[in-house]
């Protein structure tokens, strides 16, 4: 009388079975399981969402009410983890002046730079931080009129994909360029707009996880990161930081005090990465301007720049009053 007909067992197997990797990945989410290939599928945590609600309507259509129970309790789990990024938050009370800031990664030089200075120009940003900048970036860029609008700068253009820059509508003092241990150079300075705070600006890179080989470095890459200076010295990390929000590493980093400006306006699950060189890959959000919890985020628009795999983000900032 209790026993399942085999028609209902292989219909219970098969929601078990679509809801499975679901509770496994968000298994390894909450537990900050980062190991090998786990580390890239934790980037795409988002699409669990969907990929949960699938197996909850099968099992309530189906009537199977352990499955759908467990169904349930992803999608909740989820909704907390991830909706918080598509939420507006609240802000500071910063009455200093503006400063808009962008960061894109140039793909070794192949983003067109005549779409960056356009960019550059069309939102009058004050600081662009750019990564995989190369020689003919630079000398591009400056013919094509990045020099005139942004004439302060702080580069290391290298052939291939570990040059960095950092080029500013303001003067610049205290600046350098520091090496990652996975190899990534990184621009940073110190930025002084008129009338306001200095500010502590970095472009930022570390390593890819794209090879196990490679996790060591990217770990330690991110936790090198500035911390933030809760008490001193504002800071802005503006990059490719190759880590969403569901990677420990970059969590740990916006602990120390930074707001993710995209998460603040609610924009924190716009991809910046992915299939913008043609490659089938779901739109993942690794690329973010960190701002020190003090600063107002306006607005922030994820951008086009052809050529390139990555997004620019644009931030549009507050900064508090001197």
């Amino acid at each position: 009388m209790g026993r399942l007909v085999p028609g209902r067992r292989a219909l219970t197997g098969l929601c078990w079975l679509s809801l499975l990797p679901v509770l496994g990945l968000l298994a390894a989410r909450l537990v900050g399981l980062e190991y090998g290939p786990l580390v890239q599928l934790l980037a795409f945590t988002p699409y669990l969402l969907p990929g949960a609600l699938l197996p909850l309507g099968l099992a309530v259509a189906a009537r199977r009410w352990w499955t759908a129970s467990a169904a349930a309790v992803a999608v909740l789990v989820l909704v907390v983890l991830v909706a918080p990024r598509a939420l507006p938050d609240r802000q500071p009370a910063a009455s200093g002046p503006p400063l808009r800031v962008l960061t894109a990664n140039l793909l070794a030089g192949a983003g067109e730079p005549a779409t960056l200075v356009a960019l550059v120009r069309t939102e009058r940003v004050d600081v662009l931080a750019t990564q995989e900048f190369t020689p003919e970036s630079e000398a591009t860029l400056d013919r094509l009129g990045l020099a005139e609008l942004l004439p302060h700068r702080q580069v290391n253009p290298e052939v291939g994909t570990t040059g960095s820059a950092l080029y500013s509508r303001h003067p610049l003092r205290d600046a350098g360029i520091r090496r990652n241990g996975g190899g990534f150079s990184q621009a940073y300075a110190t930025v002084q707009p008129p009338g306001g705070p200095a500010v502590l600006v970095e472009s930022v890179h570390p390593m890819a996880p794209a090879s196990l080989a490679w996790l060591a470095d990217w770990r330690a890459d991110l936790r090198a990161q500035p911390p933030a200076t809760v008490d001193g010295p504002l800071r802005i990390l503006a990059g490719d930081f190759n880590a969403t929000a569901d990677h420990a590493p970059l969590r740990d980093l916006l602990d120390t005090g930074y707001a993710d400006a995209a998460d603040r306006v609610g924009a924190g699950l716009v991809g910046t990465w992915g299939p913008y060189d043609g490659d089938l890959i779901p739109p993942v959000t690794i690329d973010h301007v960190l701002v020190d919890r003090r600063i107002a985020v306006v607005r922030v628009a994820v951008l086009r720049l052809p050529g390139s795999d990555h997004r620019p983000v644009l931030a549009d900032l507050i900064l508090p009053a001197t």
